[in-house]
């Protein structure tokens, strides 16, 4: 049996009995509040002369007793109110921590795959360089792909780096103004150039568009938002990074044709360690960090970020800036 398990079962039987405990005890003092009653009536009956006292008398103790009998079934009532409610906030508590465990455990099994992937590939590359005698287009081929490799290993310490500084309140933007188109430029050809050459990735930048952003915060917006695109698309990717400005309004987008997420996914993508998605997303490996950081820093700029649906298929993520 499983540990949640066990807890539920430990405390449903520790529950049940402290209130079929409760129960009896009420009932048995229900029982003894009447039978004191009971002998008060046969004590004035044998007592009195009055025959007008009397039955005032009688009146009053059933009065008594019908109070008394409503005010421990009151009591008792709210006291079993207040022990289901705690029992309630019990399982929520234990369930939330199930939770956070699994998902923590996700993130273990994911990060060490994202990890290992990167090293595995840059040492193959490496050790075909060093042992094998290639014409100088094939080590340079060898050695970009090395790179792109060491590039997004670079890219997934930085994102758990980051989370660990969001964790601990450390991170403090310095936003200052600069031109996105051009940010965002350098930011693509540093990680994305291959995706570039091959067209899969296509920028529709206006220039000009000034924002006051952190320069070191705000790749991992683009990265982040990129690598999604990435990661959860088909084989023939058409990811388009859009930027233009509208008045006082700068959009920038990161559109996709990939699996798309469904509306009841869509509060939760920007959540600490959650994936979105079926078993053909899942197949994608991911820490579930990308979207948190990214909705961390956009709040942390003023800027408003929100998914929708693309057509015929795919997500677009939509930032909202205000210009500089």
């Amino acid at each position: 049996m499983k540990a949640k398990s066990r807890y539920i079962v430990i405390l449903g039987i520790l529950f049940g009995y402290i209130i079929l405990q409760f129960m009896w005890w009420e009932i048995l003092l229900v029982k003894q509040t009447g039978k004191i009653i009971n002998e008060e009536q046969k004590l004035v009956e044998l007592t009195s002369t009055n025959n007008d006292k009397l039955l005032a008398d009688i009146e009053a103790l059933h009065a008594r007793k019908k109070m008394q009998t409503i005010m421990i079934v009151g009591e008792g009532t709210v006291f079993l109110l207040l022990l289901l409610f705690g029992i309630y906030k019990v399982k929520q508590a234990i369930d939330k921590e199930a939770f956070l465990n699994k998902q923590q455990n996700n993130f273990l099994l994911s990060i060490t795959h994202e990890l290992k992937t990167p090293i595995a590939a840059t040492k193959l590359q490496l050790q075909t360089l060093q042992k094998q005698k290639l014409n100088q287009e094939t080590q340079n081929e060898l050695i970009s792909a090395a790179l792109r490799e060491t590039e997004r290993l670079n890219l997934l310490i930085d994102n758990v780096l980051l989370a660990s500084s969001l964790d601990n309140g450390q991170l403090i933007f310095k936003p200052e103004k600069c031109n996105m188109a051009v940010e965002i430029e350098a930011i693509v050809n540093r990680y994305y150039k291959r995706e570039l050459e091959i067209k899969s990735l296509q920028l529709q930048l206006e220039s000009n568009v000034e924002v006051l952003i952190d320069r070191h915060a705000f790749p991992s917006v683009v990265t982040n938002l990129i690598g999604n695109a990435i990661k959860y698309s088909p084989n023939e990717k058409n990811i388009t990074l859009n930027l233009k400005q509208n008045g006082g309004l700068v959009l920038l987008s990161v559109s996709d044709n990939g699996y798309g997420i469904s509306d009841a996914d869509k509060p939760n993508v920007f959540k600490r360690f959650f994936r979105a998605g079926n078993e053909e997303t899942r197949s994608s490996k991911g820490t579930g960090l990308g979207l948190f950081i990214v909705k961390y820093i956009l709040d942390g700029h003023q800027a408003k970020i929100k998914v929708k649906d693309n057509t015929p298929q795919g997500s677009i993520f939509e930032i909202e800036f205000h210009a500089a």
